[in-house]
């Protein structure tokens, strides 16, 4: 529902509050004349701007989560980890509690109980107010990120190869004995041979500081993990005892030689990395919107670095390094490139701006 529907369903006590907040002038036992004075208060052009641009980074990221937070309703319990989930340091003493983070949207106008008996306990931002913020912030971060002088000399990009790839990987697990360890890891060998036959090879991962990211980002490298996943959650693949084998679905799979639609890698990709990174969609959508001409990679992280949470030894600068922007990459959604004087720039693909935009579909 937009703004004007949810004022109709508050009751006179929330709407005097957001009328003395915003100091409207108006009757405040007339709740037609409240609705009214509201709306033309928040409709004025410059609103939601004057309100963007003054707003605390604590705000800004619970705003954030509400924008993109994968659904339309939350309960209490849902808002209250949110709250907390925007602060990204526990020291402030006097720092307000989630609860009045909570409060203040819902006088701000920006939060609404839903209107029926089933959903009066859940809350909701008016769609009309979640399309007028993401096209205020983006204005703020667009204007924030340098663009290139020029397309740069080089580039990388990597059009429908993870997709590709995965038949690869099928096909040579049909065609040879691949044995696993008592990890059920595949042996190094194997892996080599396995990273020399697909479009984009990668190191083999060493040991260490690896979880979070997936079943078996541990023991595989990035973008292979996330293949090896990806084939092991479609029950294309089975860890049968000490050996690799191929399902019969995934046997139909190779000898048919389909080929995986992108954006199902990419929806795979946001389940699996939600965990550690949970405004992950949001910052995908971000960075395709300042992305649309190619921008330095340098500014776009300046950007929304404030949006990254650290998760243990991953950094914000790792995450969005080696876990959304190469990828993006991997999955088709960006091109990197490269100056002369080693300056990074990145450009969204047309498949990553399709891509964002069947995201946010209902």
């Amino acid at each position: 529902m937009n703004l004007a529907d949810m004022l109709s369903f508050a009751d006179i006590g929330q709407l005097s509050r957001i009328a003395d907040h915003y100091r409207c002038e108006c009757s405040g036992h007339s709740k037609h004349e409240l609705i009214q004075s509201i709306l033309q208060t928040v409709g004025r052009r410059d609103f939601i701007d004057r309100h963007v641009s003054g707003i605390s980074m604590e705000d800004l990221r619970f705003l954030n989560t509400l924008l993109f937070g994968g659904r339309r309703q939350f309960s209490l319990e849902e808002l209250i980890a949110c709250a907390q989930a925007s602060r990204f340091t526990q020291d402030a003493k006097d720092r307000e509690s989630p609860r009045e983070m909570i409060a203040r949207f819902r006088q701000r106008g920006w939060l609404f109980n839903g209107s029926t008996h089933q959903t009066r306990y859940l809350f909701e931002v008016p769609e009309d107010l979640k399309r007028r913020f993401r096209e205020a912030l983006e204005i703020q971060f667009r204007s924030e990120v340098r663009s290139a002088p020029a397309e740069p000399p080089v580039y990388r990009e990597e059009p429908d190869m993870l997709a590709a790839d995965l038949l690869l990987f099928l096909r040579y697990v049909c065609h040879h004995d691949v044995p696993l360890g008592n990890e059920g890891v595949m042996y190094r060998r194997n892996q080599l041979q396995i990273m020399e036959s697909l479009h984009v090879s990668e190191a083999l991962a060493g040991k260490g500081w690896r979880f979070g990211y997936g079943r078996r980002f541990k023991d595989y490298p990035n973008r292979f993990a996330l293949l090896y996943d990806y084939a092991y959650h479609s029950r294309l693949i089975q860890e049968n005892g000490s050996q690799l084998e191929l399902t019969e679905s995934g046997k139909t799979y190779l000898e048919e030689g389909k080929k995986e639609p992108a954006i199902e890698l990419v929806r795979f990709w946001l389940r699996l990395y939600k965990g550690p990174i949970p405004n992950l969609l949001s910052l995908v959508y971000w960075i395709e919107r300042c992305s649309k001409q190619w921008v330095t990679v340098s500014s776009l992280y300046g950007r929304i670095e404030s949006l990254i949470k650290p998760f243990y030894y991953d950094t914000p600068a790792s995450i969005f390094e080696e876990r959304i922007l190469l990828m993006m990459l991997h999955l088709g959604m960006v091109r990197i490139g490269e100056d002369e004087q080693r300056e990074r720039y990145v450009q969204a693909t047309p498949f990553g701006h399709a891509a964002v935009a069947k995201l946010q579909e209902k």
